[in-house]
């Protein structure tokens, strides 16, 4: 099992006259890479992978697959669906473009039960040989991946290697490491990033990355080899930023924010997300002010 930890990026999807802009996204990998980030996340929420088609979802792996090969960064990539079937032919996919591990966000909108939830995890984790991520972000679902499921997941297929924990609640995180101490629990949720990891969090999947993988793998790092004061203190520091960045849903502000500090070229989102209103934009650009953020 390679239990993927560390510092870890969702990456954003950037888009060119409605297509995939396919060179920027190498380069913002390979900045990620060469700031210390330790795993790349492509085609997860924050790629909109819930507005690209199945190729699209597919050439975004591959890119990351090429961008990362020999430089030692890892590839955990998207491949959650509201259909197992969908989920299955992802995972499937991602394998065989050489992603280490992948990333499975519970199934939206439908509502399945915890056991529903079981079979669907199951049925992924039993078609693939590389390790699976599960992925709860009951906010955005509408539905809560329960502890005792993740636990049961975890026991029962040898390649699930934890859960990126995106409920808000550090103390879900310590119920969880109290109940499987050696499971990978990952941090989904920027704000509580270090309050996670000195709970026995393993790593975080960010959006501030994005912009930050300087300041967030140096935060990691610092909690990793115990440095905690160094790693709170980084947490506090980058916390207007965290806050401003999902001012509305993500990722309309992280775009906006990597376009407002010359990381994109042009800002595109997909429908049904649109730019942001003109008062946080604002709100953004002063944030950002306060922040010194490393180019491609």
């Amino acid at each position: 099992m390679s239990h993927l930890r560390g510092s870890m990026t969702a990456l954003i999807t950037p888009f060119r006259n409605g297509e995939i802009d396919e060179e920027t996204y190498a380069a913002l990998i390979r900045r990620q890479i060469a700031n210390g980030i330790d795993v790349v996340v492509p085609v997860g929420t924050t790629g909109e992978s819930a507005t690209l088609s199945h190729d699209e979802h597919k050439r975004c792996i591959e890119i990351a697959v090429a961008v990362a090969k020999g430089t030692g960064a890892k590839v955990l990539a998207g491949a959650g669906s509201n259909a197992t079937k969908e989920a299955v032919d992802l995972a499937k996919f991602a394998q065989s473009a050489g992603a280490d591990a992948i990333l499975a966000v519970t199934p939206y909108y439908n509502k399945p039960t915890q056991e529903g939830l079981y079979q669907h995890y199951k049925a992924i984790a039993g078609a693939i040989d590389i390790d699976l991520m599960l992925y709860n972000v009951p906010g955005r679902t509408g539905v809560d991946l329960e502890p005792d499921t993740v636990v049961r997941l975890y026991d029962d297929c040898s390649n699930i290697m934890g859960v990126k924990e995106a409920t808000g609640s550090v103390e879900r995180t310590i119920n969880l490491v109290s109940l499987r101490p050696e499971m990978t629990v990952i941090s989904g949720d920027d704000a509580i990033n270090y309050a996670i990891m000195a709970n026995g969090g393993h790593g975080t999947i960010s959006v501030t990355a994005n912009l930050m993988p300087d300041k967030m793998s140096a935060l990691i790092r610092a909690a990793q080899s115990g440095d905690y004061a160094t790693a709170q203190a980084i947490n506090l520091e980058l916390y207007p930023l965290n806050k401003v960045l999902f001012c509305e849903s993500n990722p309309i502000p992280v775009k906006a924010a990597m376009y407002i500090a010359g990381l994109l070229p042009s800002l595109e989102y997909r429908l049904p997300l649109v730019a942001p209103e003109a008062s946080n934009y604002k709100k953004i650009e002063k944030v950002l002010a306060d922040y010194s953020i490393k180019g491609l």
